[in-house]
């Protein structure tokens, strides 16, 4: 079993919060790195319709079936459940950690959250497998590509699945649509979100343009703000936030869309194959994509805000990514497998024109061995989350 980074951090949380909430995408592991904190409580799921149902009768006794909690899974499917839950933490002696709740919808799960139980839960995001999780478990192929095209979700990673990735992501769209968006548009809409989705994967590590994706769909801009919302909700994709205010040098304040996992993104893009990805004209935002999901797991592992962005001007001048963390960091992202004193040179650029604080640069690339060259970090794609740290 391959061992969660975020562990660590929803022991922290279970030792303070009677509920704690694990939210991220569906098969991301949310069930179980619940069951592994907390093999012996009680499971139950609400993708089970007789349990939703017996849940949506009557929460209250639903909840007082579990006087020593459960973990609840697709718990934002019975928004009733949270006054119960609410009524049931209120009237008990504090107990931290007794309901587990899980949920591929992070905006229903945290609206229904927020509104009964400020004060009583906590929320962690889980994202799917790391690099650095696959290499503490001794399973990170040595080429970047087999894990950049291949995926990170738990069951592509499983040797005694022996599942094919591009099966694989197709069935977890036809699941992703029929048990997350049917229940968010009209049912006669499934087939223009099916290619909204594509189109998005298109857009993957652009600026966002609502308008160009809206005519590319045949949809109306409003309902595309719609839609990225549930992709954004569901964890399918991440917005970019752009850095507005650390240089006066006129930049844009419109954020960049990324998928979450760049297997998907791959699968969608209809690449067949690792050596297919080697000579697409995408390779270069599919290995950005790749980069901005483990920058963006590294953060949310430890159950702390993203603090990530992008610089760009109106003038060209960018930097793929800006970290906020303990000490400042300017990133550029490369596909190559060997240092080049000339990638680093927009984050040198960018660190040298910071007047509040000092910034540090680094190369994030494909190659074997992290070195540092001029006071730039050049960091291998095994070392990532180590360099973070």
């Amino acid at each position: 079993m391959i061992h969660r980074s975020a562990e660590e951090t929803l022991r922290r949380l279970t030792a303070q919060f009677p509920i704690v909430a694990i939210t991220g995408p569906r098969q991301c592991g949310k069930s179980a790195l619940a069951k592994t904190v907390f093999p012996d409580k009680r499971s139950v799921s609400f993708d089970d319709r007789a349990m939703k149902e017996l849940a949506m009768a009557n929460p209250a006794d639903f909840i007082a079936a579990f006087p020593d909690g459960a973990v609840i899974d697709e718990a934002q499917k019975v928004p009733n459940i949270f006054d119960a839950l609410k009524m049931h933490v209120d009237s008990s002696e504090f107990t931290p950690g007794k309901f587990i709740l899980t949920g591929s919808s992070q905006f229903r799960l945290r609206q229904n959250m927020s509104d009964s139980m400020c004060g009583r839960a906590a929320f962690l995001k889980l994202l799917p497998f790391s690099v650095k999780e696959l290499k503490d478990a001794g399973k990170l192929p040595d080429n970047p590509y087999d894990v950049i095209f291949g995926g990170q979700y738990p069951p592509l990673r499983d040797p005694e699945k022996r599942v094919i990735p591009q099966d694989w992501y197709e069935s977890y769209l036809d699941t992703y649509l029929d048990l997350e968006v049917r229940e968010q548009i009209n049912t006669s809409n499934l087939p223009s979100f099916r290619k909204f989705i594509r189109i998005c994967a298109a857009h993957s590590g652009q600026l966002l343009s609502m308008d160009s994706i809206s005519r590319e769909a045949g949809v109306s801009a409003p309902t595309i703000k719609k839609w990225l919302s549930i992709l954004e909700g569901s964890f399918i994709i991440h917005f970019l936030e752009p850095d507005t205010g650390s240089l006066s040098r006129k930049p844009v304040k419109t954020p960049k869309l990324y998928f979450t996992d760049s297997g998907l993104l791959c699968h969608l893009l209809r690449i067949a194959s690792k050596e297919e990805l080697l000579l697409s004209r995408h390779k270069g935002i599919v290995i950005e994509t790749f980069v901005i999901a483990e920058l963006l797991k590294r953060r949310v592992n430890s159950g702390k805000a993203p603090q990530l962005s992008f610089f760009r001007d109106k003038y060209g001048f960018e930097v793929p990514a800006i970290a906020d963390w303990n000490h400042p960091f300017a990133m550029e992202i490369a596909s190559r497998h060997a240092p080049d004193e000339k990638l680093a040179g927009n984050a040198r650029r960018y660190a040298g024109l910071r007047e509040d604080c000092e910034v540090r640069s680094a190369v994030f690339y494909l190659g074997d061995i992290s070195m540092t060259i001029n006071g730039t970090s050049y960091v291998s794609w095994k070392d990532w989350e180590s360099f973070i740290s």
